[in-house]
């Protein structure tokens, strides 16, 4: 009787083991929904040095992580962007990097980033072709850079968007753009 116990429970245990092996070798299926995008009203303060005509309404994607600026927003005078594609910094001078993708069918997007560190220049990787109006860089002390992009389409590569040699303490960063292509991945870089 004993012995038959024990082999039952050694079947039993080969069983499980088998059955866990199995499923081992199956792929978990991930089926990932975006929601359908709300459309919201542009948000623009009325300091704003951005003075071209804007779209009405954008999908809003906010920042993953959240900062708080504890002082008044400071508009500086407007930069225009000089598109030149250069490489991107090795990897140990990145401090930061996030990444954000729109659809053709978005149209309008308001992608807004939360860097919170310290750096010498951002930079832009455009996967797909993006149109650009403006971006926002914030800087801890309330002081906001708008860089003008010209309203013009941006093949793929890797832009730098802005330069502070001196060292910055970098808030946030909000793009607003639209694919042009079905699919634009904006990844945006802090290096030092």
């Amino acid at each position: 009787m004993k012995k038959l116990l024990i082999m039952l429970v050694t079947f039993s245990l080969v069983l499980v083991a088998l059955g866990a092996v199995e499923a081992l070798g199956q792929r978990r299926r991930v089926v990932v929904h975006r929601p359908h995008p709300v459309r919201r009203a542009l948000i623009v303060r009325p300091n704003h040095p951005f003075r071209r005509p804007l779209p009405r309404e954008v999908v809003v994607r906010n920042a993953r992580k959240p900062v708080v600026v504890n002082a008044p927003l400071v508009y500086l005078p407007e930069v225009t962007w000089t598109p030149v594609v250069v490489p991107l910094p090795q990897s140990e001078r990145l401090i930061w990097q996030d990444s954000e993708t729109i659809e053709r069918d978005e149209e309008w997007v308001d992608s807004s980033f939360g860097v919170d560190q310290s750096g010498n220049a951002l930079f832009l990787d455009i996967g797909g072709q993006a149109k650009l109006l403006f971006a926002d860089v914030t800087f801890a002390n309330g002081n906001v850079q708008v860089v003008d992009f010209n309203d013009r389409t941006y093949s793929s590569g890797i832009y730098r968007l802005l330069d502070f040699a001196n060292g910055r303490h970098v808030s946030s960063v909000r793009i607003l753009a639209r694919s042009e292509s079905n699919e634009t991945k904006l990844a945006v870089y802090l290096s030092k």
